[in-house]
């Protein structure tokens, strides 16, 4: 009986347990869910004989040993800052790990040891990353074969609600880590236009939205990803004049984030260092960041010198149903304005039970043949079921569980640290995928 130790039960772990559960009654594999949160790990079994739930600190040193010790592959979902200690004790165990997380310093350092112990560090194995690579290789591996070059490569995803659900101005509900919605962007983006690298802030990066029409939906706007520049490597596309990776979001909540920024409401300098945090309410919390960044004292004044003419019943709109007008208290427990930011949203843009969330990716590739210049395009739309099964816990969780069966079962024998760029890894876990319904849909514009 192998064993596969996965580390996380928590919003994308569902649909995940549910397939290493289907499959462990074929495989006779013993799963054992690790999670913080006992209960949590113990809904998530269904009771099934294959599984069983533990719960113990991370920090734990002997606790991780000991399980990861016992496991044939390990699995991580908990936080990308938590990744690192189990990566570093599967190294140590001589265990393969795979993570839906972006590959970070610590684990590239990792990197030689990894290759000369004959591991498999399979990371960026999710939706974005991961479904993102696989798909958009398989393109690229394709119009390579066929002697075509790559001019132009765009990527476009994100996690939206799905039309039936959307019940709110911001059209936005929160299907993963609502810690990551708010930070969105923090970082700004550098990415390669026309052979220009463009390089932009956080204050700008929502501004003036680029749009992309999308078969079925409605336009949606796009924003660059945080860093586009270190996959033209990674894709073979060194010669390619664009590139770059986007999130996908409804034009409105693009809008209202912009202001959201420039309102200084992201910020994660200490509280205390603005205001007396212990009487101050939501709305002069609101007031004293705005003044903070601009010369606006409040945000009337806020909307009237610095929002848009054309946007200023949307952004009130918006800026109101957050509560951001609220004399509410704030939260005792924030430390930085970004904490009370995340309290409002998690409070406001919550999944209801019966909601449904919706994935989106497209990817647009223009390439030359000759004197032949071809447009390709590929779109890939998932709705959940609930707000459990969601269509996020889905396209996160199954590329794990499918490469998790395809190394167990030796299908995949690659060795060093990887992301699943390489058609070992991506032709079946795609070919996979399609039984679930991720299923992309490619048109090709010749002219």
């Amino acid at each position: 009986m192998k064993t596969i130790l996965l580390f996380g039960a928590g919003r994308s772990a569902t649909v995940l347990i549910d397939y290493l559960l289907k499959e462990a009654e074929n495989e006779n594999w013993k799963i054992f869910i690790v999670d913080a949160d006992l209960n949590l790990a113990k809904s998530k079994t269904n009771d099934s004989y294959y599984a069983e739930a533990v719960s113990f600190d991370i920090n734990d040193e002997i606790k991780r040993k000991e399980f990861i010790s016992k496991a044939d592959i390990v699995i991580s979902l908990l936080p990308p800052a938590l990744h690192t200690i189990v990566a570093i004790t599967c190294v140590d165990e001589n265990k393969n790990l795979l993570t839906a997380s972006y590959i970070d310093e610590t684990i590239k350092n990792l990197k030689s040891t990894i290759e000369n112990k004959e591991l498999l560090f399979l990371c960026e194995m999710g939706l974005d990353p991961g479904i993102d690579h696989m798909s958009a290789m398989k393109m690229i591996d394709e119009i390579h074969a066929a002697g075509g070059r790559i001019n132009s490569f765009k990527s476009h995803c994100g996690g939206l609600v799905a039309p039936e659900s959307d019940t709110n101005p911001w059209h936005y509900k929160i299907s993963w880590n609502p810690r990551n919605i708010v930070m969105a962007g923090k970082a700004g983006a550098i990415y390669k236009i026309n052979n220009q690298i463009e390089k932009i802030t956080d204050y700008f990066l929502f501004a003036d939205c680029n749009k992309i029409s999308v078969p079925g939906l409605y336009d949606l706007a796009y924003y660059p990803n945080r860093d586009s520049l270190s996959y033209i490597p990674l894709y073979g596309l060194e010669e390619t004049e664009t590139f770059i990776r986007t999130t996908l979001r409804h034009p409105d909540f693009c809008i209202g984030w912009n202001y959201i920024i420039k309102a200084n409401l992201t910020d994660d300098d200490t509280l205390n260092a603005v205001f007396d945090v212990s009487k101050a309410s939501i709305k002069e919390w609101l007031d004293k960041n705005i003044a903070a960044q601009s010369n606006a004292d409040n945000f009337e004044e806020f909307l009237d010198e610095y929002v848009d003419e054309k946007d200023r019943v949307l952004v009130k709109n918006l800026f109101d149903y957050l509560d951001l007008f609220s004399n509410e208290k704030i939260p005792q427990t924030a430390k930085y304005s970004v904490d009370i930011l995340q309290y409002l949203v998690e409070r406001k843009l919550a999944l209801m039970p019966n909601d449904r969330d919706m994935i989106v990716m497209v990817h647009e590739i223009e390439s030359t043949s000759g004197n032949q210049q071809t447009t390709f395009r590929s779109t890939l739309i998932v709705k959940g079921e609930d707000s459990l099964r969601t269509a996020m816990a889905k396209t996160v969780g199954l590329p794990l569980g499918i490469a998790a069966k395809l190394i167990l079962n030796g299908k995949i024998k690659l060795k060093g640290l990887h992301i699943p760029t390489s058609k070992e890894i991506y032709l079946p876990v795609l070919k996979e995928l399609e039984e679930y319904g991720i299923i992309f849909h490619d048109e090709k514009i010749t002219g």
